[in-house]
């Protein structure tokens, strides 16, 4: 016998859609890198990007466990002396809903170079509409 391995020429990308109110965040970051990575096909091979698209709508709503709102902090730096920037969950839900989405997913995307294209196939929308109707996304479950 012999071991299958997908060719990048013959990955044939399908678009899946998730919709994030009352879903806990992780578990929502979770199955969606899994989708990226393309760990949930049959055809997986290591070193081939054979993901798919992810849309994630309803970022606003996602759930959070526990004190979470107030007590995890996204933390950043301007590239200035002395301008580090924290944020909590609760202020970057007001501005930016879908940067928690974006973060969670990315830190769980491998630390290599297949992961810049992974993480460009993630769309995700604070909102119910998105303009990728198009593509008749299915519904994934989480």
């Amino acid at each position: 016998m012999k071991t299958f391995r997908k060719r990048k020429e013959d990955v044939e990308r399908k678009w899946h859609q998730i919709d994030a109110s009352d879903i806990v965040l992780g578990k929502l970051a979770v199955r969606a890198a899994r989708v990226l990575m393309g760990k949930d096909s049959p055809e997986f091979t290591p070193g081939v990007d054979t993901g798919d698209f992810v849309i994630v709508t309803n970022a606003e709503k996602v759930k959070v466990t526990g004190n979470k709102e107030s007590d995890k902090l996204y933390r950043y730096h301007t590239g200035y002396v002395g301008h580090m920037v924290e944020q909590s969950l609760g202020e970057l839900r007001e501005k930016k809903p879908e940067k928690i989405i974006q973060l969670a997913v990315r830190r769980m995307l491998p630390k290599t170079k297949l992961a810049r294209g992974m993480f460009k196939r993630l769309k995700v929308y604070g909102g119910t509409e998105h303009p990728h109707g198009a593509q008749t996304p299915q519904k994934l479950t989480v």
